[in-house]
């Protein structure tokens, strides 16, 4: 069952991940819209993202997705501007519109995803979305947005120091990062062993989300809020409850990423970092 579906649930896999993705950022925007022009200076990453970067990347993927269902000229520039600078050009365009005002980043922002969500809601079941990765559904590409929404969420409370609120949204998240298992080996030039893998993870509210062959030896169990977080490589595997059965899931969890683009840099132990959230 996909993360999307609800039993009961009369909305369709797309309006159940567009419904939580506008929960995800109204709550993000709740955070960060009485900040005064310091705060969203506030450092959020070891790499010196700040707020208004987190913002900024958001508001910038909102409009890279929304020239990807137009499939235009915008988005034939997108592709060759990744394709000249694969490594460093999301950050470029996150840092030129992080010389906007706040006032002004978090308008573009919420009018880019607001515009977003309608184009996803009208696309025809069945299309495929193009993307710098493999074309994706537009329940996907929602997905993809939620997940990002959550990531980067997470960074900009743990920074501010709040306390982000778990719930059965982060099932999205825990989808995608099962669902980019060998997207990840990719993303390393490796190739992904051909072992099937049991997802086992306890939701928030103590539902148990399942992934995989009931029968497969080798598995993943534990806490979904945690594995979204080692999915997003926002924490650093001791530091997660998650365990792995087998060689192979083993193997998967040091490598997990739900989210298209180069791992970027390992998460650092807690311990090392001095706290948690």
């Amino acid at each position: 069952m996909p993360p999307s579906s609800r039993a009961g649930s009369s909305r369709t896999p797309t309006e159940q991940v567009l419904a939580d993705l506008a929960a995800e950022s109204e709550q993000l925007d709740a955070w960060v819209t009485d900040l005064d022009a310091e705060a969203w200076q506030t450092v959020t990453t070891a790499e010196g993202w700040t707020v208004a970067h987190q913002v900024a990347h958001l508001m910038w993927t909102d409009r890279a997705s929304l020239a990807a269902i137009a499939a235009d000229e915008e988005w034939d520039m997108l592709v060759e501007i990744a394709s000249a600078d694969p490594e460093r050009f999301v950050d470029t365009e996150t840092e030129r519109l992080t010389e906007l005002p706040p006032d002004s980043l978090l308008h573009h922002w919420r009018d880019s995803r607001q515009r977003l969500a309608q184009a996803l809601a009208d696309v025809p079941s069945g299309n495929r979305i193009p993307w710098f990765g493999p074309p994706m559904s537009a329940a996907s590409m929602g997905t993809a947005r939620l997940m990002e929404t959550w990531a980067h969420g997470h960074d900009v409370a743990e920074a501010l120091g709040l306390e982000v609120p778990r719930t059965d949204r982060v099932r999205h998240v825990c989808h995608l990062g099962v669902r980019t298992r060998e997207f990840a080996y990719l993303m390393r030039g490796q190739e992904a062993p051909d072992v099937p893998v049991r997802v086992e993870l306890t939701g928030p509210s103590g539902e148990v989300w399942a992934w995989g062959p009931d029968d497969a030896e080798e598995r993943v169990t534990g806490d979904a809020w945690d594995f979204a977080l080692l999915a997003t490589r926002r924490r650093h595997r001791v530091d997660v409850d998650v365990t792995a059965t087998g060689a192979a899931a083993d193997e998967w969890l040091d490598l997990a990423q739900a989210f298209a683009g180069l791992p970027g840099s390992d998460p650092v132990p807690l311990a090392e970092r001095g706290g948690r959230d």
